[in-house]
């Protein structure tokens, strides 16, 4: 099977999961990656305190109903996960259309798609169905049944780390949360998978961890969990939307200027992919928490169209139509790129930084060629030792230099038969 097939079949089949940011749901799709992986899965109590905020209470449905005065189920949870709006309380009640058009949503623009709406922080209840549905309710009494429950138990995520030869890090985290939505973020959980399964049969330099998290909350109790990790992540990139047809976008770390911000710009121009790039800002996907200024981690987002800006974004038009294989599998080998990318990049470290070291007496300014092919080396040799402080790569250099990247490798190379440069 190619990888796009793949992909896709992941999504339909987690596609009619029911997830939340606790629940069953989340615990049933991480067991199905666990066939992939060797995901470990994780259970943080309600109540713990993460930072400024607390694990909730765990919410799971039951069932979930709008019924006429005939018996028949209007609108049901049964039919689409989205009918009901996430962490709504427990309700039986009859009630007569006016009442019950206050806990209705939809969406009038597109009277065919049912609106996906969260209500996590306040205790109240409601629905959610198409416009068209709601023009067909009649002026009757209807039962509403909730049977929902929502109570301590626990926040549960997946974390899967693969050793490299360094204990430095790459982070590539996704979020969970999201009910029948393909798009968002069923993309971005394939694609994570898939890459942890073909890195796991590598031996990569750097080591690898592997996040499948709830929405913010599931990001935010990870890190205050693990603490002592942070400082070990050298690089990272937040996964999603990674299906549909739009160009890929690029959201740089708050650094703005990180190795992965520079590697990934630089990929993506130098291979002319679509694409676009977007200046840090305080909202979003997960970014935001691993970037939040206590944290500061090199992070970035790669998507394709960013959140609220294709219009099936969270309705039931996010679904196995909105994907296609071929834009997952170009999504997948994208990332693949910039990871091995990553791991190929060299870095050096100048073992004579106080001042520029004498070359001459080392035997490197005996070039042979022509005068211009002998000022490049020259240079190169400059170029090499003053950028090489352990952050820059040779890509780097090379883009900081205008230099030909291989004047450069012969440089460092020579240098690195010297006592003044060594390899990281």
């Amino acid at each position: 099977m190619d990888i796009g097939a793949e992909l896709y079949g992941l999504i339909d089949r987690l596609y009619p999961f029911h997830r939340s940011i606790t629940g069953d749901g989340v615990r049933q799709t991480l067991k199905v990656l666990q066939e992939f992986v060797p995901l470990q899965i994780n259970e943080v109590s309600s109540g713990t305190e993460v930072f400024d905020w607390v694990v909730p209470d765990e919410w799971n449905v039951r069932e979930a109903y709008i019924a006429n005065s005939d018996g028949e189920r209007v609108v049901d949870f049964d039919d689409s996960n989205l009918h009901l709006v996430h962490y709504s309380v427990p309700v039986h009640r009859t009630m007569g259309l006016a009442e019950l058009g206050k806990h209705l949503y939809t969406l009038p623009d597109h009277p065919d798609w049912i609106p996906y709406r969260t209500s996590y922080h306040d205790k109240s209840w409601g629905f959610c169905m198409s416009h068209n549905q709601y023009l067909g309710l009649r002026n009757e009494e209807y039962e509403v049944v909730v049977d929902s429950s929502l109570q301590p138990g626990s926040l549960t995520y997946g974390e899967y780390c693969i050793k490299g030869e360094s204990p430095d890090e790459v982070l590539v985290s996704t979020h969970v949360c999201h009910p029948s939505l393909c798009n968002d973020n069923l993309s971005g959980i394939a694609v994570s998978t898939l890459l942890a399964r073909q890195l796991t049969k590598q031996k990569p330099r750097y080591s690898y961890r592997f996040l499948f998290v709830p929405g913010t909350i599931g990001s935010i109790t990870w890190l205050a969990l693990n603490k002592d990790r942070i400082q070990n992540i050298k690089h990272g990139l937040v996964l999603g939307l990674l299906g549909d047809s739009g160009k890929f976008n690029y959201k740089k770390s708050r650094r703005g200027n990180t190795e992965m911000d520079r590697l990934v710009c630089r990929h993506l121009y130098e291979n002319n992919i679509d694409h676009g790039i977007i200046d840090f800002y305080p909202y979003g996907y997960d970014e935001r928490q691993f970037c939040s200024p206590g944290i500061d981690l090199p992070v970035g987002r790669l998507t394709r169209t960013p959140h609220g800006e294709y219009p099936e974004y969270h309705t039931s038009a996010d679904n196995l139509g909105l994907v296609a294989p071929d834009r997952l599998a170009e999504s997948y080998e994208l990332v693949s790129a910039i990871l091995a990318r990553l791991e190929s990049a060299e870095k050096y470290l100048n073992l004579k930084p106080m001042c520029e070291p004498q070359l001459g007496r080392r035997g490197l300014y005996k070039k042979v060629g022509g005068e211009s092919d002998a000022k490049d080396y020259q240079m190169a040799l400059l170029w090499v030792l003053n950028l090489s402080d352990g952050s820059c790569s040779l890509e780097d250099i090379t883009e900081r230099s205008g230099l030909d990247k291989a004047v450069l490798e012969t440089a460092a190379n020579d240098l690195l038969q010297t006592d003044l440069l060594r390899k990281l």
